[in-house]
C-alpha cells in the first residue's frame, strides 16, 4: 500500500438512524473499491463492520468501524458508526477525528429523531455534511416528500445532486444534476450505464442543475461573478464551490442510493474523492493548551488514540490519528498523559476486523496498533521535545443507570476490572463505585445499552451479573434554626474525658451575613466571631463552621476535633442516613477539664450536641432535580407531556425544532429511573431525550414520610 500525503487524504464518518444502511454501504464501499470480494450482510452476521459477537447477536451496530479504501489516488478513512441513540458515543467519537459526515436518511421513513440527533452533533462540532437517501428501493419510499421535508427542516441549504426517476423495487436509475447525465443499473448493480437524460425529464434537470449551479457559485465572489455574466458553472468551477460551501457548512449536498443492491455507491465514492475538503482544507484543531496544530507531516510526531476495542486472540486494538508529523513503526513516543514511554510496533490500516500493514502515516492520517504497553483511549504520544495533548471529545451525559453485582460475590473484582476494560472500547459508560449509596452503579445512554454490557459481561467474559434500581442520593438540610447542648463525660479510672458544646445550627444560603445575635426562648445569645470556615462538601453545598467562644471556656486547639465531630454527622443525616448540606454551625460555649478534656471528648460532644439540634431544626429531604430535554414528533407530544406530569416534572416550556417539538422540563431522578424504556415505548422510538442535573430541591411531605419509614425499616432489619 501506498503512503499518502496529508493532501491525499480524507476522513469521512457515516452517521445516521438505526436502519438507514450505514453498515450495508459501507460493504458496497469496501467492495467498489477490491477490499473485499464479495458483499456480506447484515441478516447473514458476515459484514465487515458488525464483527463483534455481541452486535451479530442484536443485529445492531455497537461499536464504530474504521475502514479504509483506495480510490482515484485518494485514501478514504471510513468510520461507520451506530445509529441507536444508546449508542451515540460512537458518532460523537467519529465526527471529532473525521472532517466530513455522511448523514443516511431511511427512503422508507425520511428524516427521523435519529437523522436530527446526527446532525446537531455536526452543527455542534461544525463539520461538513452530506444527505444520502437510501433504501429507494422500499415500496413506501416517496423521495420528493422526503426532500420536501428535509428543505423544511434543513434549509434551502439541502441542494439535490441526484434525483431517482422512480423509486419502490423497480428502482435503478437516477439523474444527476451535477454532470447532467443518466445514472442506471443492471439488477446486480455496480458500474453505472451512463447515458443522456431522457426528454421527458430534461426540464427537471435543467431546474436543478441551475438551483445547484447558483448554490455552488453563493460560496465563492469569483465563481458568483462568473455566474452573473454566463449563467452556468464548468463541472471543476461547480466542485469547487460545492468544496468551499461544504467546509463553511452553506450547501448540504443530497444523494441518492440504494446501498443494498450497490446502487449509487461508486458515484458517490466518486464525490467523496474529488470533492470533499482534505484534511489539510479543515479548520485546525486545538490541543489542551489552546494552541492550534496543523495537521502537517514535517511537525513534530504527535498521534491521538481515540478508540480501543478488545478483540479475541489479539487484545487490545488502539485506533489512532496521526495529528502533526508521521509515524513510522518503531518511533519511541512519550505518553503526555501517562507520562511513560512507548515503542510503536507494527501500523495498520484499518479494514474491521481486518488490517493491513502499513511503513508509515502522515499527518491527518487513521491507523491502529496493538500491543502497546499503557496507552488508554484518550492520550497522546509524541516525540521527543513535544508536549502535546488533546481532549477535544466531549461526551454526553448518562440517561440510564442501574447498580450491578456480580451473582456470585467473590467475582465483584474482576467484574470491575472487566467493566473498566470496556469503557476504553465506549466511553459513554460509566462505572461508579458509591461509598454513599454502597453500591456500583453503571451508568449508560439507555436500556439496550446496559444490556448490551450485561450480554458482553455474561457471554464474553463469563460473569453472570444482576442489575438492581439505583438508590437515589438523597440529601438532608435544615428549615430553622435551633439550639443543644451536650456534655461527653467518661471516668474510668486514671486519665477521664471530658468535653462539653454548646452549638446553635442554622440553614445556610449563599451570600448571607454573619450572624451577630440569637434570640432562644426569650433569651438573646450575641455572637463574638473568633474563627470561620467555609466548606465545600464533596457532595454539594456547604459547611460553614463558625468559633464564636469567648472567654477561654475552650481552647482553640479543640476546635478542629469539634468540627470533625460536626463532619461526621454532617455524612450520615438523622432522617435517612443521607448526606446533609447547606448547614451553618456556630459554637458559642462549652466546658473543659485541664486533666480530662482531649479532641475524642470534644468531637464526641459536638457529634451528639449536632445531632441533637440537626433534629431540632425543622429537618427536611432534599432530592436531586435534573433538566430535560425531550425532542419528538408532534404527534406525540400530548402523550409525552402526560406521562411527564405522572412524573412529577415541571414543564418549563415548548419550543419547536427542525420539524420536531422541544420540551423542557425539571424532573426528579427518582422519577428518570426507567424514562428512556417509557418513551421509546410511547413514541414507538422516535423521541429522544438529554438531562443534566439542576438542584436539589424538597422533595413533598408525604414522600419524606415514605422516604423516612422506609429508612427505619431498613435499620430493624439491619438489626
Amino acid at each position: 500500500m501506498k503512503i499518502y500525503q496529508t493532501n491525499e487524504i480524507k476522513n469521512i464518518a457515516l452517521i445516521g438512524s438505526a436502519g438507514s444502511g450505514k453498515t450495508t454501504l459501507a460493504e458496497s464501499m469496501l467492495f467498489e473499491a477490491g477490499i473485499i470480494k464479495r458483499r456480506g450482510t447484515v441478516e447473514a452476521k458476515n459484514t465487515v463492520s458488525d464483527y463483534f459477537p455481541v452486535e451479530q447477536e442484536y443485529g445492531y451496530s455497537v461499536f464504530p468501524t474504521v475502514f479504509h479504501v483506495e480510490w482515484n489516488n485518494k485514501k478514504l478513512n471510513v468510520i461507520d458508526c451506530p445509529g441507536s441513540d444508546d449508542f451515540v458515543g460512537g458518532a460523537i467519537t467519529a465526527l471529532n477525528v473525521t472532517d466530513q459526515a455522511v448523514i443516511l436518511v431511511n427512503g422508507q421513513y425520511g428524516p427521523e429523531v435519529g437523522t436530527q440527533n446526527a446532525f446537531r452533533y455536526t452543527d455542534k462540532l461544525n463539520k461538513p455534511v452530506i444527505f444520502l437517501v437510501n433504501q429507494l428501493d422500499r415500496d413506501n419510499c416517496d423521495f420528493d416528500s422526503i426532500l420536501n421535508n428535509m428543505k423544511e427542516i434543513y434549509g434551502s441549504k439541502c441542494v439535490p445532486v441526484q434525483y431517482p426517476i422512480a423509486t419502490g423495487p423497480g428502482f435503478n436509475a437516477v439523474i444527476d444534476v451535477l454532470l447532467m447525465k443518466k445514472y442506471s443499473w443492471k439488477p446486480e448493480g455496480g458500474a453505472p450505464i451512463i447515458e443522456d437524460i431522457p426528454a421527458d425529464e430534461m426540464d427537471k434537470a435543467k431546474e436543478l442543475h441551475a438551483a445547484l449551479v447558483e448554490a455552488a457559485a453563493g460560496n465563492d465572489d469569483a465563481l458568483m461573478e462568473k455566474f452573473f455574466e454566463e449563467e452556468t458553472l464548468t463541472e471543476d468551477e461547480m466542485r469547487e464551490g460545492i468544496r468551499k460551501g461544504l467546509v463553511t457548512r452553506s450547501i448540504f449536498p443530497v444523494f441518492c442510493v440504494c446501498a443494498g443492491k450497490d446502487m449509487g455507491v461508486r458515484r458517490l465514492m466518486e464525490f467523496l474523492g474529488n470533492v470533499v475538503p482534505f484534511v489539510n482544507e479543515m479548520p485546525k484543531v486545538h490541543n489542551t493548551r489552546g494552541e492550534e496544530i496543523a495537521a502537517d507531516s514535517n511537525g513534530p510526531e504527535s498521534i491521538y488514540f481515540f478508540k480501543t476495542g478488545m478483540e479475541p486472540h489479539i487484545g487490545e486494538v488502539s485506533y489512532f490519528k496521526v495529528m502533526s508529523g508521521s509515524v513510522k513503526p518503531g518511533d519511541d513516543l512519550t505518553n503526555a498523559d501517562r507520562g511513560s514511554k512507548e515503542r510503536i510496533g507494527t501500523i495498520y490500516a484499518c479494514a474491521g476486523a481486518n488490517r493491513i500493514a502499513v511503513d508509515e502515516l502522515k499527518a491527518g492520517d487513521i491507523g491502529c496498533t496493538v500491543k502497546l504497553k499503557d496507552v488508554k483511549t484518550g492520550n497522546t504520544l509524541n516525540s521527543k521535545d513535544c508536549e502535546w495533548r488533546f481532549d477535544f471529545i466531549k461526551y454526553p451525559n448518562s440517561k440510564y443507570s442501574r447498580a450491578i453485582k456480580a451473582v456470585n460475590s467473590s467475582e465483584m473484582e474482576k467484574l470491575m476490572a472487566a467493566v473498566l476494560r470496556m469503557r476504553q472500547e465506549d466511553p459513554t459508560w460509566v462505572v461508579e463505585q458509591s461509598k454513599e449509596l454502597k453500591q456500583t452503579i453503571v451508568h449508560g445512554q439507555g436500556e439496550f445499552h446496559l444490556r448490551t454490557l450485561k450480554w458482553r459481561l455474561e457471554n464474553n467474559e463469563k460473569i453472570p451479573v444482576v442489575y438492581e434500581e439505583p438508590k437515589i442520593p438523597y440529601r438532608e438540610t435544615i428549615t430553622k434554626m435551633a439550639r443543644a447542648d451536650y456534655r461527653h463525660k467518661k471516668q474510668s479510672g486514671g486519665a477521664g474525658q471530658f468535653g462539653e458544646v454548646h452549638m446553635i445550627v442554622e440553614p445556610y444560603a449563599e451570600g448571607m451575613p454573619d450572624p451577630t445575635s440569637f434570640k432562644i426562648n426569650g433569651q438573646e445569645f450575641k455572637m463574638n466571631i473568633k474563627g470561620k470556615e467555609e466548606i465545600d462538601l464533596e457532595w454539594g453545598g456547604k459547611l460553614v463552621f463558625i468559633n464564636s467562644v469567648v472567654g477561654g471556656a475552650i481552647d482553640a486547639r479543640f476546635m478542629p476535633a469539634i468540627l470533625k465531630g460536626v463532619m461526621e454527622r454532617m455524612e450520615q443525616g438523622p432522617l435517612t442516613g443521607s448526606y446533609a448540606r447547606d448547614v451553618r454551625v456556630i459554637v458559642y460555649d462549652g466546658k473543659m477539664h485541664p486533666v480530662d478534656s482531649n479532641e475524642l471528648s470534644f468531637m464526641l460532644a459536638a457529634r451528639n450536641a449536632f445531632s441533637a439540634a440537626f433534629r431540632e431544626a425543622g429537618p427536611k429531604i432534599l432530592e436531586p432535580i435534573y433538566d430535560l430535554e425531550v425532542l419528538v414528533p408532534g404527534d406525540y407530544m400530548g402523550d409525552v407531556m402526560s406521562d411527564l406530569q405522572g412524573r412529577r416534572a415541571l414543564i418549563m416550556g415548548m419550543d419547536s425544532e427542525a420539524g420536531y417539538q422541544k420540551l423542557s422540563a425539571k424532573i426528579p431522578l427518582k422519577e428518570l429511573s426507567n424514562y428512556s424504556i417509557a418513551l421509546s415505548s410511547l413514541t414507538g422510538g422516535r423521541a429522544s431525550f438529554s438531562t443534566k442535573f439542576a438542584s436539589y430541591e424538597l422533595v413533598p411531605a408525604d414522600i419524606q414520610s415514605q422516604l423516612i419509614a422506609a429508612h427505619e425499616a431498613e435499620l430493624k432489619e439491619e438489626e
